[in-house]
């Protein structure tokens, strides 16, 4: 029995990095068209969402989200999420209508034809570098500019230790959210990494819950309420995560 479970985890990944090629290879010449400018971003935006949905639909995933509240159309947020699987990615790209922009790992750039798209259309850190950090927020400044939102998973990776329910929170999200007095959206991921975490022989097709929180205001807030913002905003996804596994314990 755990012999086929190995194939049938072995090949689903391998289905995976499939999925994520085919909507890209279809797609592909108005992918290329829509990067020209950073003006064709929200028309690069929309087929990316096709392109997550495509992935979690051909994983054999499906979704649902309770919303506390929705975000205003042409209106720029800092969402920030709990993170603790690659579909976390696929997820919030789902969920979220309005245009976004994810400040990311620059380790996933060296995904074959998905590393090309998103070195161009996301803001990449390299968390060694205080330098690639101060270049982040002049980026994402310039794209709240252009009145897009930001996306930031501020745990800063993915935990080594898939025991860990919540790692602490970076505070570069809830600066610039402050900076640029914009409302901070709480995302919160429930099974994520039961679905498809980075332990390769694991996962499997099923439900991923969701629950998108109250937004915070940061008007009148100044930097240095960040660590305090920062604190809340985890405490909030904190404990939301451990009523969803309270529901767990109750099936």
């Amino acid at each position: 029995m755990k012999g086929i479970k190995i194939v049938f985890w072995v090949i689903w990944r391998i289905w995976f990095y499939i999925l994520m090629a085919i909507p890209i290879l279809i797609m592909l010449p108005f992918l290329l068209i829509s990067i020209i400018s950073e003006s064709g971003y929200p028309y690069f935006f929309r087929m990316a969402r096709i392109w997550a949905k495509f992935i979690l639909f051909g994983m054999g995933f499906y979704y649902k989200i309770e919303r506390q509240e929705k975000l205003v159309k042409n209106k720029s947020y800092m969402i920030v999420a709990n993170h603790t699987s690659m579909t976390d990615i696929m997820l919030m790209l789902a969920v979220i209508k309005n245009p976004f922009v994810f400040v990311g790992k620059q380790e996933l750039v060296k995904i074959p034809l998905f590393g090309f798209f998103y070195k161009r259309t996301c803001i990449l850190v390299d968390r060694n570098s205080s330098k690639s950090k101060n270049e982040v927020f002049a980026r994402a400044q310039k794209r709240l500019s252009q009145g897009l939102s930001i996306c930031i998973f501020p745990e800063g990776g993915v935990p080594d230790d898939e025991s860990v329910l919540l790692d602490e929170f970076k505070d570069g999200a809830f600066r610039l959210a402050i900076e640029h007095q914009i409302p901070i959206v709480p995302v919160v991921f429930a099974d994520n990494k039961e679905r498809f975490s980075y332990t390769f022989l694991s996962g499997s097709p099923g439900k991923m819950r969701g629950k998108i929180l109250p937004f915070i205001e940061t008007n009148g807030l100044t930097s240095d309420k960040r660590k305090d913002l920062r604190d809340q905003v985890r405490q909030l996804i904190y404990k939301v995560l451990l009523e969803f596994k309270k529901e767990d314990l109750k099936d």
